[in-house]
């Protein structure tokens, strides 16, 4: 078992580790985790078979957890006491990508927030936050929900993701209907002859399905879901060129408590309710930013040439004066050629910009370019 170099604190270990192991994968410190970065297929091709067929991914290193209410109003007020998104209106069955924001709208992390189908859900929200920032998340939320809300740390389900176009002709053969859910939508199934919930939804820009399965049953699970002749395992490599070539951030590279969601181009995450009355963290900077523009944007970058420009790239305008930096770069396997996304100031932002990034001392020619580089497939 590897250990945090600067606590000497050992990474923790899903539930699916010695599954990892048995089918061959390269194993990394991860957020506190031992994570296999890529299987015997390696990093490309993972990538392209995610794109074609449909990619089984370990996520269980993510922090899942739950919100206790009387009913879904008084649950749903507190929560979005913390973030912009619009709660209260969430349907049963419905989930909705957000950010926890700090007191200046920055944002601590992006989450998902699912509202259970059925009545047994009533006043109950499910919440998918990041790995590395997990602990964080749970004490300020727990610290800041009013009496009668409560916060329930799941520690008894493991998080797997089955993502690509034959993610659904896979899966439906183990949990018949699944071909009907719409994307952003989740419900509770029985997969192996177990309780699980699945919700259509993923990190790679392609129709897939994110499930919760307990921890004693998800090895089960995954042997045969992987046992499907289109389904591949598919490291954390795979999936951080999957996510930037669908244009999506990265917490801690990508957004951060520097940035807000107006800048990090993610308006559309806060519905108008939410812009209209406020009431969350940071609503004065996020409402002028949207009312102004902020100071800066997140944008696509395409290198002209072949060399990829890493994450801390400076970036700089035509004439060579500083614009701002590259927080998410490299080869991107669908497009064959270097991709980046990158904050620059908001004069230099319009598509088509010419950019020069300085990759090892030498300014290289870009442009700023639309994203996702690859197109969303979502089921709608």
């Amino acid at each position: 078992m590897s250990a945090d170099p600067t606590t000497g604190t050992p990474n923790r270990r899903t539930f699916l580790y010695d599954e990892h192991v048995a089918s061959g994968a390269k194993v990394v410190p991860f957020a506190g985790y031992d994570m296999p970065v890529q299987y015997p297929l390696g990093v490309l091709k993972e990538h392209l078979w995610t794109r074609e067929k449909a990619g089984l991914f370990d996520v269980s290193h993510m922090g899942l957890c739950w919100l206790h209410g009387p009913d879904h109003e008084t649950t749903a007020r507190a929560l979005e006491a913390l973030l912009p998104a619009d709660i209260l209106n969430l349907k049963p069955g419905q989930q909705r990508y957000s950010q926890l924001l700090a007191d200046d709208g920055g944002i601590l992390d992006d989450l998902m927030v699912t509202r259970p189908a059925g009545a047994e859900g009533d006043g109950t929200l499910m919440l998918v936050v990041n790995a590395g920032c997990k602990d964080e998340d749970y004490r300020h939320i727990a610290a800041k929900l009013p009496a009668g809300v409560r916060l329930e740390i799941d520690h008894e389900r493991s998080l797997i993701a089955l993502q690509g176009p034959k993610a659904v002709g896979a899966l439906r053969g183990f949990i018949p209907g699944v071909e009907q859910m719409t994307f952003m939508s989740g419900r509770t199934a029985t997969l192996d002859g177990h309780r699980v919930h699945v919700t259509r939804s993923g990190y790679t820009g392609e129709d897939g399905y994110e499930i919760a399965v307990l921890n004693d049953h998800v090895a089960s699970a995954w042997k045969l879901l992987t046992a499907h002749s289109d389904v591949e395992p598919i490291g954390l490599g795979a999936r951080d060129s999957l996510r930037l070539e669908a244009g999506l951030c990265l917490y801690g590279h990508d957004i951060d408590t520097s940035t807000s969601p107006i800048e990090a181009r993610l308006q559309w995450s806060i519905q108008q309710r939410r812009r209209t009355e406020g009431g969350f963290p940071g609503a004065s900077r996020i409402t002028a930013e949207l009312a102004n523009g902020p100071s800066r944007r997140r944008v696509g970058i395409k290198p002209s040439g072949r060399a990829p420009a890493r994450e801390g790239t400076e970036i700089r305008d035509a004439n060579g004066k500083p614009i701002g930096t590259i927080t998410s770069g490299g080869f991107g396997p669908s497009v064959n050629g270097p991709v980046a996304m990158g904050y620059v100031e908001s004069d230099h932002a319009a598509l088509g910009t010419p950019i020069q990034l300085v990759v090892r001392g030498k300014p290289m020619p870009a442009t700023i370019v639309n994203l996702p580089f690859t197109p969303h497939r979502y089921v709608r």
